[in-house]
């Protein structure tokens, strides 16, 4: 549920231009140039990890039901 959250996020920021700041930032930090698969794909890693976090922890079942 949380992959799906972010990537919703990563949505609805992206009406707003976020993913061209986003990637302008890591083109600035890093020296990389990026797409916007990229930007989706670190909502997606996010999530990910929240997901796999939760589901360690033993919260997984608790919070998707609740």
């Amino acid at each position: 549920m949380m992959i799906l959250s972010f990537l919703l996020t990563s949505w609805i920021l992206s009406w707003f231009g976020f993913d061209k700041l986003f990637i302008q930032a890591f083109k600035e930090l890093f020296k990389k140039e990026v797409t916007i698969a990229s930007y989706y794909f670190v909502f997606f890693g996010v999530g990910t990890i929240g997901e796999l976090i939760l589901f360690f922890n033993g919260n997984y079942v608790e919070n998707l039901f609740n």
